[in-house]
């Protein structure tokens, strides 16, 4: 059941091991309550609630009712329980029933490419902050690398092929050590073990270390995987990085061309996405 994708229509969705549950779990998982929870979606937001014995988990900490955010984890009954990576997708030209918000499922990887947001052209190479020191701290990252979910709970770790890197990655483009992640003066940071500027943000290489902000796309060399930041400690693997072309200078008056009547667009629908992890 690892890695499955479920997608769902109704106003509330059921989770358990009852046989009337929307997201079902095997019957012999007797962690899991048979109303262990449900998600009730309200507007454009979505509701997590506990009904459970054992409890259930956003991002590492035991919740009683709490509003989802893109990226949430969802860990149930314990640590080591069923993981589900909840996330995002919004969808165009899908007329939305009123009074209704999107439609959730289970989906591997969060569809952030359509999100409206202006974002200019970067400059070759970050401009590089004053070093800081890296220590260790008592805080969560979460990584989600293809069907993998990883949880940290303490900082720093490194990535790299070396089995002695806390995050592991076989890949010809990672080197043994490629990088480490700290945090420091409240934010997450990202440190180029490389040496060669093999670790890039946004398509450009750092100086040694750089602050992660929110949708910075980090990728592990040019051919190597892409992971986005969206905040609160996790990075999302994607296919590519998030790159917007500059707007072209506007025209002057005597170039402008009169427009058209807007065409009348059916309204953008969100969806939420999960991913359901068994173990």
């Amino acid at each position: 059941m690892k890695g499955q994708i479920q997608e769902f229509t109704d106003a509330v969705i059921s989770i358990g091991r009852h046989p009337s549950s929307h997201l079902r779990f095997p019957v012999d998982l007797a962690s899991i309550s048979r109303q262990h929870a449900e998600i009730i979606r309200e507007g454009n937001q979505f509701k997590l609630v506990d009904h459970s014995t054992n409890g259930t988990f956003v991002n590492g900490k035991r919740i009683t009712e709490i509003l989802l955010k893109n990226g949430d984890v969802i860990t149930f009954a314990e640590e080591g329980g069923p993981k589900v990576s909840f996330l995002i997708q919004t969808k165009e030209g899908l007329s939305e029933t009123p009074g209704l918000p999107s439609q959730p499922s289970f989906r591997e990887e969060p569809e952030e490419r359509i999100r409206m947001e202006g974002r200019s052209r970067p400059s070759a190479v970050r401009e590089r902050p004053l070093e800081v020191p890296v220590q260790s701290t008592k805080i969560p990252l979460i990584i989600q690398y293809g069907p993998t979910l990883r949880s940290f709970k303490e900082l720093p770790i490194t990535i790299g092929r070396s089995s002695k890197c806390h995050f592991r990655l076989e890949h010809p483009s990672i080197m043994e050590h490629h990088a480490q992640i700290f945090f420091s003066q409240n934010q997450y940071w990202i440190k180029d073990l490389t040496g060669k500027g093999s670790l890039l943000i946004n398509r450009n290489p750092i100086n040694l270390q750089s602050p992660l902000k929110l949708h910075d796309d980090i990728s592990l060399g040019p051919q190597g995987p892409i992971f986005r930041f969206i905040g609160e400690g996790r990075l999302v693997e994607v296919s590519e990085p998030r790159f917007e072309e500059p707007s072209p200078p506007p025209l002057s008056k005597k170039e402008r061309i009169p427009e058209p009547d807007a065409e009348v667009k059916s309204p953008e629908r969100r969806s939420s996405l999960f991913k359901k992890i068994f173990r």
